[in-house]
């Protein structure tokens, strides 16, 4: 596994595989890496030939400086553990490196960044479309791997990869979970063992929400999860929408879309956590 700081060795490594017809693969990592980052990188590997992951604590799409201050780093934790799924490359630049000047680039994605995330950290997703399309500049990959429990996030990448018609698969995988329910996260490193439990009521509560459709409409579902959440100890929604899952939308009834999802983000003390659930 080669360990790589700067964007010249990189386009030069890859572009020998390149020359050598081999498929580049690519999981873009804030680090702090957890059983749901090895998720996508070991899918990343199976489905390559040659398997990079990059490690960047991307200033632009914090909105928070204390948020981005208690980031969690742990670079060489990182390193042991990729060495493990067969990862080839770590790219693991400077914010010099990757913004040797400001970027000023503003990218518009129509209502889909106005709602939920966008709505409550703005400029967040401007900041994640500036280092992921930075990023893909670098690493040219046939296939990019995104968790889904960044569910907005995922929607984000596609409409710029579509905007900018790169040549670029993006593929989403399935939410890693703890044993109690609770969605994988680098911020979950934060939590007391007493927070993880009570964290974990949201995904129980999402979940038992699921079986309630026939009888609630969305809004009524809105206030069950929101209200039972609000509940548990150490526990406050900051938001909990049910919306089409392509738009983004918030939906009114449960036929107005074939693809409805909630999300949500919830505060457990100070640390801010994010899910989702599919309805239909």
């Amino acid at each position: 596994m080669r360990v790589i700081h700067t964007i010249a060795e990189l386009k030069e490594l890859l572009q020998q595989h390149r020359q050598e017809g081999k498929t580049i693969g690519f999981v873009p990592t804030m680090g702090a890496l957890h059983k749901g980052h090895i998720t996508l990188v070991e899918r990343c590997v199976a489905e390559n030939d040659i398997c990079v992951v990059s490690i960047f604590v991307n200033p632009t799409q914090f909105n928070n400086h204390e948020d981005l201050r208690l980031y969690p780093r742990t670079p060489e934790e990182d390193y042991e553990l990729l060495r493990s799924t067969g990862t080839d490359v770590v790219f693991a630049p400077s914010v010099e490196e990757i913004y040797p000047g400001p970027d000023i680039r503003i990218f518009d994605f129509g209502l889909l960044d106005k709602v939920m995330e966008g709505a409550f950290r703005p400029g967040h997703f401007n900041g994640v479309a500036q280092v992921v399309s930075k990023l893909f500049a670098f690493v040219e990959p046939h296939k990019a791997y995104f968790g889904e429990k960044d569910f907005q996030q995922l929607a984000i990448v596609r409409e710029m990869v579509k905007q900018q018609e790169l040549p670029v698969e993006i593929v989403g995988v399935p939410t890693v979970r703890e044993q109690n329910g609770l969605a994988m996260s680098s911020r979950n490193q934060r939590l007391s063992v007493e927070q993880r439990e009570h964290a974990s009521e949201i995904h129980r509560i999402m979940r038992e929400s699921t079986l309630l459709t026939e009888e609630q409409s969305p809004d009524q579902i809105i206030h069950f999860v929101t209200g039972s959440i609000n509940n548990v100890p150490d526990l406050r929604v900051e938001y909990f929408g049910i919306v089409d899952g392509d738009s983004l939308q918030p939906v009114s009834t449960w036929q107005d879309s074939g693809n409805i999802v909630g999300a949500i983000a919830v505060y457990c003390g100070d640390v801010r956590l994010i899910d989702n659930i599919r309805y239909r």
